[in-house]
Protein backbone atom coordinates (compact mmCIF):
# COMPACT_ATOMS: atom_id res chain seq x y z
CA UNK A 1 0.00 0.00 0.00
CA UNK A 2 1.63 3.46 -0.92
CA UNK A 3 1.92 5.79 2.02
CA UNK A 4 -0.15 8.60 2.20
CA UNK A 5 1.50 11.82 0.84
CA UNK A 6 0.97 15.13 2.78
CA UNK A 7 -0.51 16.83 -0.22
CA UNK A 8 -3.39 15.70 -2.29
CA UNK A 9 -5.25 17.63 -5.27
CA UNK A 10 -8.14 19.28 -4.22
CA UNK A 11 -11.41 19.93 -6.74
CA UNK A 12 -12.61 23.06 -7.08
CA UNK A 13 -15.38 24.87 -8.94
CA UNK A 14 -14.06 28.45 -9.67
CA UNK A 15 -16.80 30.96 -7.70
CA UNK A 16 -16.43 32.98 -11.06
CA UNK A 17 -16.42 31.35 -13.93
CA UNK A 18 -17.38 27.81 -12.58
CA UNK A 19 -14.42 26.07 -14.38
CA UNK A 20 -13.65 22.98 -13.00
CA UNK A 21 -9.63 23.06 -11.64
CA UNK A 22 -7.15 21.01 -9.12
CA UNK A 23 -5.33 22.82 -6.43
CA UNK A 24 -2.81 21.43 -4.04
CA UNK A 25 -3.57 21.25 -0.50
CA UNK A 26 -2.03 20.21 2.67
CA UNK A 27 -3.51 16.82 4.96
CA UNK A 28 -3.99 18.70 8.56
CA UNK A 29 -2.40 15.22 10.10
CA UNK A 30 0.76 16.58 8.40
CA UNK A 31 0.60 20.17 9.45
CA UNK A 32 2.72 20.41 12.73
CA UNK A 33 3.62 23.43 14.19
CA UNK A 34 6.73 23.96 16.31
CA UNK A 35 5.54 27.51 17.76
CA UNK A 36 3.51 30.76 16.93
CA UNK A 37 4.84 34.25 17.30
CA UNK A 38 2.96 36.97 19.14
CA UNK A 39 0.67 37.81 16.16
CA UNK A 40 -0.02 33.95 15.61
CA UNK A 41 2.49 33.32 12.68
CA UNK A 42 3.06 29.93 13.10
CA UNK A 43 6.47 28.03 12.64
CA UNK A 44 6.16 24.50 11.12
CA UNK A 45 8.43 21.94 12.10
CA UNK A 46 9.07 20.76 8.73
CA UNK A 47 9.49 23.94 6.25
CA UNK A 48 8.52 22.22 3.14
CA UNK A 49 4.79 21.09 4.67
CA UNK A 50 4.25 24.77 5.71
CA UNK A 51 -0.14 25.27 5.77
CA UNK A 52 0.18 28.92 4.63
CA UNK A 53 1.25 28.13 1.20
CA UNK A 54 -1.87 26.15 -0.22
CA UNK A 55 -4.65 28.29 1.99
CA UNK A 56 -5.58 29.93 -1.71
CA UNK A 57 -7.11 28.73 -5.27
CA UNK A 58 -6.01 30.14 -8.71
CA UNK A 59 -8.37 29.58 -11.50
CA UNK A 60 -6.04 28.66 -13.92
CA UNK A 61 -8.83 29.60 -16.85
CA UNK A 62 -9.98 33.11 -15.72
CA UNK A 63 -7.61 33.96 -12.67
CA UNK A 64 -9.63 34.76 -9.87
CA UNK A 65 -8.22 33.24 -6.63
CA UNK A 66 -10.29 32.90 -3.30
CA UNK A 67 -9.93 31.44 0.20
CA UNK A 68 -12.11 28.87 1.77
CA UNK A 69 -13.08 32.37 3.82
CA UNK A 70 -14.89 33.66 0.53
CA UNK A 71 -18.76 33.92 0.58
CA UNK A 72 -19.88 32.71 -2.81
CA UNK A 73 -22.06 35.49 -3.31
CA UNK A 74 -21.40 38.38 -5.94
CA UNK A 75 -22.73 41.66 -4.91
CA UNK A 76 -24.19 43.51 -8.02
CA UNK A 77 -21.52 44.58 -10.08
CA UNK A 78 -18.60 42.71 -8.58
CA UNK A 79 -18.72 40.10 -11.33
CA UNK A 80 -18.30 42.47 -14.30
CA UNK A 81 -15.56 44.66 -12.23
CA UNK A 82 -13.87 41.38 -11.95
CA UNK A 83 -14.27 40.22 -15.28
CA UNK A 84 -13.10 43.36 -16.41
CA UNK A 85 -10.05 43.98 -14.51
CA UNK A 86 -8.79 40.51 -13.97
CA UNK A 87 -10.77 37.51 -16.32
CA UNK A 88 -9.51 40.21 -19.37
CA UNK A 89 -5.91 40.80 -18.38
CA UNK A 90 -5.52 37.19 -17.52
CA UNK A 91 -2.75 35.13 -18.74
CA UNK A 92 -3.20 31.53 -18.17
CA UNK A 93 -1.15 29.73 -15.51
CA UNK A 94 -1.44 27.46 -12.80
CA UNK A 95 -1.15 27.63 -9.25
CA UNK A 96 -2.55 24.25 -8.66
CA UNK A 97 0.96 22.49 -8.12
CA UNK A 98 3.65 22.45 -5.78
CA UNK A 99 4.02 26.36 -4.54
CA UNK A 100 7.28 28.30 -2.81
CA UNK A 101 6.74 31.06 -0.83
CA UNK A 102 7.27 33.51 -3.58
CA UNK A 103 4.51 31.98 -5.23
CA UNK A 104 2.00 31.45 -2.35
CA UNK A 105 2.91 35.19 -1.79
CA UNK A 106 1.38 35.80 -5.46
CA UNK A 107 -1.75 33.38 -4.51
CA UNK A 108 -2.28 35.51 -1.82
CA UNK A 109 -2.33 39.13 -3.64
CA UNK A 110 -4.27 37.97 -6.14
CA UNK A 111 -7.16 37.12 -3.80
CA UNK A 112 -6.22 40.07 -1.82
CA UNK A 113 -6.97 41.88 -5.17
CA UNK A 114 -10.19 39.83 -5.52
CA UNK A 115 -11.10 40.19 -2.15
CA UNK A 116 -11.74 44.00 -2.68
CA UNK A 117 -13.19 43.85 -6.15
CA UNK A 118 -15.70 41.35 -4.80
CA UNK A 119 -16.69 43.50 -2.21
CA UNK A 120 -15.61 40.31 1.10
CA UNK A 121 -15.66 41.46 4.01
CA UNK A 122 -12.93 43.52 6.22
CA UNK A 123 -11.96 40.93 8.18
CA UNK A 124 -11.44 38.46 5.49
CA UNK A 125 -9.35 41.03 3.66
CA UNK A 126 -7.32 41.67 6.50
CA UNK A 127 -6.41 37.88 7.01
CA UNK A 128 -5.30 37.75 3.70
CA UNK A 129 -2.66 40.87 4.49
CA UNK A 130 -1.68 39.69 7.26
CA UNK A 131 -1.09 36.01 5.93
CA UNK A 132 1.26 38.14 2.98
CA UNK A 133 3.33 39.81 6.07
CA UNK A 134 4.06 36.18 7.51
CA UNK A 135 5.36 35.03 4.40
CA UNK A 136 7.67 37.98 3.98
CA UNK A 137 8.70 37.54 7.41
CA UNK A 138 9.98 33.83 6.72
CA UNK A 139 11.73 35.61 3.34
CA UNK A 140 13.35 38.27 6.35
CA UNK A 141 12.49 40.95 4.11
CA UNK A 142 11.61 43.68 6.73
CA UNK A 143 10.29 46.18 3.98
CA UNK A 144 7.36 44.53 3.19
CA UNK A 145 6.77 42.77 6.11
CA UNK A 146 5.96 45.54 7.65
CA UNK A 147 4.43 47.27 4.54
CA UNK A 148 1.55 44.89 4.48
CA UNK A 149 1.27 44.34 8.13
CA UNK A 150 0.04 48.20 7.95
CA UNK A 151 -2.42 47.15 4.89
CA UNK A 152 -4.11 44.38 7.56
CA UNK A 153 -4.10 46.78 10.51
CA UNK A 154 -6.14 49.40 8.07
CA UNK A 155 -8.70 46.61 7.03
CA UNK A 156 -8.70 45.13 10.91
CA UNK A 157 -9.57 48.63 11.49
CA UNK A 158 -12.46 48.80 8.91
CA UNK A 159 -13.60 45.63 10.06
CA UNK A 160 -13.78 46.43 13.95
CA UNK A 161 -15.15 49.57 13.21
CA UNK A 162 -17.94 47.97 10.88
CA UNK A 163 -18.54 44.99 12.97
CA UNK A 164 -18.24 42.73 10.08
CA UNK A 165 -16.16 40.21 12.31
CA UNK A 166 -19.13 39.43 14.09
CA UNK A 167 -20.66 35.84 12.95
CA UNK A 168 -16.89 35.12 11.49
CA UNK A 169 -14.32 32.96 14.15
CA UNK A 170 -12.75 36.16 15.06
CA UNK A 171 -13.84 37.87 18.28
CA UNK A 172 -13.83 41.09 18.99
CA UNK A 173 -11.17 40.86 22.25
CA UNK A 174 -8.89 38.65 19.42
CA UNK A 175 -9.80 41.61 16.70
CA UNK A 176 -8.51 44.51 19.19
CA UNK A 177 -5.36 42.02 20.43
CA UNK A 178 -3.98 41.74 16.79
CA UNK A 179 -4.69 45.72 16.25
CA UNK A 180 -2.72 45.92 19.45
CA UNK A 181 0.19 43.15 18.14
CA UNK A 182 -0.13 44.55 14.37
CA UNK A 183 0.61 48.14 15.58
CA UNK A 184 3.17 47.23 18.07
CA UNK A 185 5.27 45.74 15.94
CA UNK A 186 5.40 48.48 13.05
CA UNK A 187 6.22 51.06 16.05
CA UNK A 188 2.75 52.44 16.24
CA UNK A 189 3.37 52.55 19.90
CA UNK A 190 0.58 55.06 20.73
CA UNK A 191 -2.24 52.99 19.12
CA UNK A 192 -0.47 49.82 20.55
CA UNK A 193 -1.14 50.63 24.31
CA UNK A 194 -4.71 51.95 23.74
CA UNK A 195 -5.94 48.70 21.87
CA UNK A 196 -4.25 46.26 24.37
CA UNK A 197 -5.45 48.17 27.57
CA UNK A 198 -9.13 48.06 25.11
CA UNK A 199 -8.39 43.77 25.58
CA UNK A 200 -7.36 44.04 29.12
CA UNK A 201 -10.62 45.87 30.12
CA UNK A 202 -12.62 43.11 28.67
CA UNK A 203 -11.14 40.85 30.88
CA UNK A 204 -13.95 40.29 33.28
CA UNK A 205 -16.26 39.71 29.86
CA UNK A 206 -14.48 37.62 28.11
CA UNK A 207 -13.37 34.20 27.91
CA UNK A 208 -10.55 34.47 26.02
CA UNK A 209 -7.96 34.66 29.46
CA UNK A 210 -5.08 33.71 27.00
CA UNK A 211 -5.50 36.61 24.64
CA UNK A 212 -6.35 39.43 27.98
CA UNK A 213 -2.91 37.61 29.36
CA UNK A 214 -0.94 38.00 25.93
CA UNK A 215 -1.63 41.64 25.96
CA UNK A 216 -0.89 42.17 29.34
CA UNK A 217 2.16 40.57 28.87
CA UNK A 218 2.54 43.33 25.52
CA UNK A 219 1.61 46.33 27.27
CA UNK A 220 3.98 45.36 30.42
CA UNK A 221 6.91 44.80 27.73
CA UNK A 222 5.78 48.73 25.77
CA UNK A 223 5.84 50.19 29.59
CA UNK A 224 9.59 48.69 30.23
CA UNK A 225 10.97 49.74 26.77
CA UNK A 226 9.55 53.21 27.67
CA UNK A 227 11.25 53.31 30.99
CA UNK A 228 14.50 51.81 29.70
CA UNK A 229 14.63 55.07 26.82
CA UNK A 230 13.57 57.17 29.28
Amino acid sequence: MDALEPLFDRNLDCHMCRHKFTSKKLRSKFVKVDSYDTDFCPSYKEEEINGLLYNIYVCPKCGFSFSDDFSKYFPPGTKEEIQAKICNQWSPQDFGGIRTIEDSIKTYKLAAYCAGLKKEKYIVTAGLYLRIAWLYRLLKNKDQECRFLKIAIANYNESYSRDDFKGTQVSEVRILYLLGELSRRVEDIEKAVKFFSMVIERQNRSVETTLVEMARDRWHDIREQQKKAN
